[in-house]
């Protein structure tokens, strides 16, 4: 494993290269890709990550280098800062790049890496100049993401970042606090006082939350930046006075070569994300259908976007029926188009039921909605979802009566159903993967989007054939696959503490397979909270991060929503489905499985890279085969 040395006295840095057992004086390798280790395969100084149109993610560590090669899309990098003195602030500043393209806050962004429960995930956004204070011995990684706009000629691009290990002034910490500090302290408390004042005659529980939440947000506060002085009186021991006075700074280079063509605008393959709605009314205190309701859910829907993800919001009732909409706005609102018309959305869910309780009756509020869309261009994105993972056969026939309703105003419209087995109560079949195998039969024509677990499956790819040979695809029939706690390690998945390729690797496994759409049932379902700023607690009995793609940013003193490492990681598995699909376009599917295969990005669910190099010699070679 790579890592970064910076001695006691900050005057000199060097590598060591465990792994090729290489020094190198120039730059460093950092690869930092959460607890299981490794993912990135890099043994050499200089990063090379291909990547193409809006936003590539790499899984790739860098300090020193940074080359990227591909068209339009977002690249995306982790650095370390580690020190092992007393207090220590890394200053990083962001040169403008050559050229327009990378706009500091904009193509250019820094977010800080946050552990949770231990492993590398939350990404905090950082301004463009920022100072990070670290602890002895304290290591925090930065995650580099570059956003290369659509319409950018192609060519090359140069940029750098300066990062600066600075000690703070004994001299300057007794002068007397500056504005800006002054206004920072007093919000901070303010915020302290809002979070508490409420508790008088408030159930215990919800003392306990807002107390906790305090306290975290006051130890924040006396770890800052500006009680430095105070914290190395208690214990944190003297300075040197070569300690205080030597800085150390590090150039980071950034070069982009961007190539000429792009990934479509609108995803290839839709995949639906959900976003608890009674999550967000619990912890942003915002009632059901109140203005702040609308911005809350506003803000989330355009935010994930940009993650090539098409996000509904949803509301679980008895049984596992589900209520979920894309746009919480009626069909007749000018909003409504604004969302459905959006070309980053591939799919949209339209509510069975009012979104808003105690409007219209169910029947009427749908024939309004189906009335209004299926005049639309974009009706051809909609589908309705209605039940989770039915189990029984009264579950079934509630999927029937309601795909009934749907039918009477929309005979074309999209019914989606979830299923990881037959109704249990009635076999279809002698066993059960074979009665798993009939639901299509069971359900048609009430269902038009058959989503199966790849749990189901393990490590058996040759059922999807069995799969895929009940589905209609001539009558508008689909097969799409979702994951759900299963499966669990090696084979692909989302949870915390997995390899980086093996987050990417779900998108891998579901283009190989022949699946046109995929679902996620939560993206922000943690423990419920009734504080913003409240620490995030993962549901019990699920797998950790199972559920949970974004955090609130309050928890991080910031009023932005603080993506995960894992939901990056899913970007890039998005975008290189469209790789794929472009290479296919060009060869025919049966060459673009044995590129991914040859290459050894993907062979199966336990066998699939464990490092980036394949996949930057797959993206590669897509480019050079398709570039003419």
């Amino acid at each position: 494993r790579n890592f970064i040395e910076i001695n006691k006295n900050f005057k000199k840095h060097h590598v060591r290269m465990e792994n090729s057992g290489e020094n190198h004086q120039d730059y460093v390798v950092l690869p930092v890709e959460g607890v299981a280790g490794g993912g990135t395969g890099f043994s050499t100084c200089v990063v090379h990550a291909q990547y193409c149109k809006y936003r590539a993610t790499g899984n790739a560590s860098t300090f020193g280098a940074y080359n990227s090669s591909g068209c339009k899309e977002r690249e995306g990098k982790c650095s370390n800062c580690n020190t092992t003195q007393s207090f220590v602030g890394w200053s990083w500043y962001c040169r403008r790049c050559t050229s327009s393209m990378l706009v500091i806050g904009k193509s250019l962004t820094l977010r800080r890496v946050v552990p949770i429960l231990g492993v590398p995930d939350a990404l905090v956004p950082l301004d463009p100049v920022t100072q990070i204070n670290l602890l002895p011995g304290e290591t925090s990684a930065l995650w580099i993401s570059v956003d290369v706009p659509i319409g950018q000629p192609p060519g090359q691009y140069e940029g750098e970042i300066f990062v600066t290990a600075i000690k703070t002034d004994t001299e300057s910490s007794t002068q007397p606090f500056s504005k800006g500090e002054k206004h920072q302290i007093y919000k901070d408390i303010r915020n302290c006082l809002e979070v508490v004042e409420p508790i008088y005659g408030a159930p215990l529980e919800e003392v306990a939350e807002r107390v906790n939440s305090a306290t975290s947000s006051l130890r924040k506060i006396l770890l800052s930046s500006t009680f430095i002085e105070c914290s190395a009186e208690n214990g944190q021991g003297d300075l040197m006075d070569e300690d205080t006075l030597t800085n150390l700074s590090v150039r980071l280079k950034l070069n982009v070569t961007v190539w000429e063509f792009s990934l479509p605008m609108t995803p290839s393959l839709p995949a639906v994300f959900g976003i608890s709605e009674t999550v967000i009314e619990d912890r942003y205190g915002v009632e059901h259908g109140s203005d702040g309701w609308y911005d809350a859910l506003d803000q989330h829907f355009k935010w994930f976007l940009q993650y090539r993800i098409s996000p509904f919001f949803c509301r679980w009732g008895d049984g596992m029926r589900v209520l979920a909409y894309s746009c919480p706005w009626t069909a007749e609102h000018p909003k409504a188009d604004e969302y459905y018309s959006d070309p980053r959305l591939a799919a949209y869910a339209v509510p069975f039921a009012p979104v808003i309780t105690g409007t219209d009756a169910t029947t009427d509020s749908l024939r309004k909605e189906v009335e209004t869309l299926k005049t639309k261009s974009h009706w051809k994105k909609a589908y309705f979802y209605l039940w989770d993972e039915p189990l029984n056969l009264e579950q079934y026939n509630s999927i029937r009566n309601m795909s009934n309703v749907i039918r009477n105003y929309a005979p074309d419209a999209r019914v989606l159903t979830t299923y990881y087995s037959g109704p249990s109560d009635a076999p279809l079949a002698p066993n059960n993967f074979e009665a798993f195998v009939k639901v299509p039969k069971f359900l048609r024509p009430h269902t038009q989007i058959y989503c199966t677990s790849e749990w189901v499956l393990g490590n058996r790819e040759d059922l999807v054939k069995d799969i895929v040979a009940e589905i209609q695809p001539e009558n508008g029939e689909e097969w799409w696959t979702y994951v759900c706690m299963g499966p669990s390690d090696p084979h692909p998945n989302w949870h915390l503490g997995m390899r980086g390729t093996q987050h990417r690797a779900v998108m891998w496994r579901v283009w190989k397979e022949g699946g046109t759409g995929f679902l996620y049932w939560g993206s922000n379902c943690y423990e419920k909270a009734t504080v913003a700023s409240a620490e995030i607690r993962f549901r019990r009995g699920l797998p950790p991060g199972d559920g949970v793609l974004f955090y609130p940013g309050e928890v991080f003193s910031t009023n932005q929503l603080v993506a995960s490492v894992r939901l990056e990681r899913i970007l890039s598995g998005l975008q290189d489905i469209e790789y794929l699909k472009l290479y296919a376009s060009r060869y025919g599917r049966e060459e673009g499985l044995s590129l991914l295969e040859k290459t050894g990005v993907y062979l199966g669910p336990e066998r699939y890279t464990l490092d980036h190099t394949p996949v930057d010699l797959m993206r590669g070679e897509i480019f050079c085969a398709c570039r003419s």
